[in-house]
């Protein structure tokens, strides 16, 4: 099988995009540009994926990380120049390399794996990614000859009248011959009004030479979108949600309203399950089964099991078992892991805790730097003193224990198995297992003292 390299274009800053982040690393449906397209690139077969940077360099490295090896364009020369940064790497090497621009979020593994195939198949020396426009207006015209090859790619200001009429356009993708692509790239002229070196440039060189010039055309037109400012990042999320949506209302996924409904495209959903309009799913989330979310819920980074329902609500960073109920307004913040059939209720917050399965917190309560065994059932009201101004320390409540409303908890501390704390009382001391724990003032009543108080107001 021919070696396969692919060549990612990421030095440009993107002055039109005005912003402080460097272009390719807005986020599309959650995940930067770039990495989308490397992400893509790395289900493909590749013997080498090379990231060409420049401006902010060292944080597309830090976001790419190892999927990745990197070399730096120094000075932004166009994208032959950028090409040729990996000349000491791929130069020597036989075989195809795929270049893709970073800012094209859209493009799929299907796409370029057809395409490497179309390549490879016509012999091609060249071949251009191409796509049907329905107005072709500004990009590259793609002109075929009598027996279907390329002739040459004519842009939008060179173009004849005839020609502007074609509406098969330059993506900007391409497919080389490894090692021609390198050595047409030593002829590149900068002789032009920018002074730069153009990658197009390579297949009018290949075809002088009497190479074979190909094209393969996405259905998609979609793929080609490239992100130079906000307006194209806008319409590249807007594409990549439906896309999203659509896949998993195919796997049996109900979104009650697809536009209002946001999942980031690392996340997993089992069948059946449903979510409302204003919900944000984001980051490895998976949820399984026969679960409810939404409306107006935001998850990242969960494991959510079956039959769970979570409404209203935010969770991060957490595990969530089977049949668990959480919300209206509850806060589920990261490291907690909660069991199966556990409830935490309404404006209820929990933090680095465990729960037990059985569990419940209905309502009002913050459970913080807890474990929390199974079968509890823990007060409206109760707080988990964890933090004394330095440290935070940990409570420890143990199973089918009781914990009766506006309960503070100073910790560190246990409650011990089938314990009982009294409404209403600060614990500072282990309760023993089975013991009843009373820890407030003993009602004093003053009669008549409302009165005397009234009187005093008036004089």
């Amino acid at each position: 099988m021919t070696n396969r390299y692919a060549v990612v274009l990421a030095a440009g800053q993107g002055t039109r995009m005005k912003s402080k982040l460097y272009k390719v690393l807005h986020p599309v449906c959650g995940k930067p540009m770039v990495q989308h397209v490397v992400d893509q690139l790395n289900t493909l077969d590749l013997s080498e994926l090379i990231t060409v940077v420049g401006f902010g360099a060292e944080k597309v490295q830090e976001q790419l990380g190892s999927d990745s090896h990197y070399v730096v364009q120094k000075e932004q020369l166009g994208t032959g120049h950028a090409v040729q940064q990996a000349d000491d790497i791929l130069a020597d090497k036989e075989g195809t390399t795929v270049v893709v621009c970073g800012d094209t979020p859209l493009l799929t593994a299907e796409t370029l794996q057809k395409l490497l195939d179309h390549h490879e198949a016509q012999n091609a020396k060249a071949t251009i990614l191409t796509a049907h426009a329905d107005d072709p207006h500004g990009y590259g015209r793609v002109i075929r000859g009598g027996n279907g090859q390329v002739e040459r790619i004519v842009e939008q200001k060179d173009a004849s009248e005839e020609e502007q009429a074609i509406q098969e356009i330059n993506t900007g993708t391409y497919c080389f011959d490894n090692a021609l692509l390198f050595d047409a790239l030593k002829n590149v002229s900068n002789d032009n009004v920018q002074g730069e070196y153009y990658l197009p440039d390579v297949v009018e060189i290949l075809k002088d030479r009497g190479e074979t010039i190909s094209a393969y055309q996405t259905p998609e037109f979609s793929e080609s979108l490239g992100v130079n400012d906000r307006v194209a990042l806008a319409k590249a999320e807007k594409l990549m949600k439906a896309r999203i949506n659509e896949k998993h209302m195919r796997n049996g996924v109900s979104l009650i309203d697809p536009d209002q409904t946001y999942i980031g495209p690392d996340v997993t959903i089992g069948q059946d399950v449903t979510i409302y309009p204003g919900t944000v799913i984001e980051g490895t989330t998976t949820i399984e089964n026969d679960a409810v979310v939404g409306p107006h819920t935001t998850i990242s980074n969960c494991h959510v099991g079956a039959e769970t329902s979570i409404k209203q609500s935010a969770a991060s960073d957490s595990r969530i078992g089977n049949r668990v109920q959480i919300g209206p307004f509850a806060h589920i913040r990261p490291q907690s892991d909660l069991g199966n059939d556990v409830k935490v209720g309404n404006f209820v917050e929990v933090k680095k805790a465990s729960f037990g399965d059985g569990s419940k917190a209905s309502h009002l309560s913050y459970i913080g730097d807890a474990e929390v065994g199974s079968g509890v059932n823990i007060g409206c009201g109760t707080i988990t003193v964890n933090y004394d101004g330095q440290n935070k320390h940990l409570t420890t409540i143990e199973d089918d224990a009781f914990i009766g409303c506006n309960s503070n908890l100073i910790a560190p501390v246990t409650v011990g198995r089938g314990a009982y704390v009294a409404a209403g009382s600060t614990i500072n001391q282990d309760v023993p297992s089975e013991a009843l724990s009373i820890a407030r003032s003993r009602q004093t009543n003053k009669e008549g003292y409302a009165n005397k108080m009234k009187s005093i107001k008036k004089d």
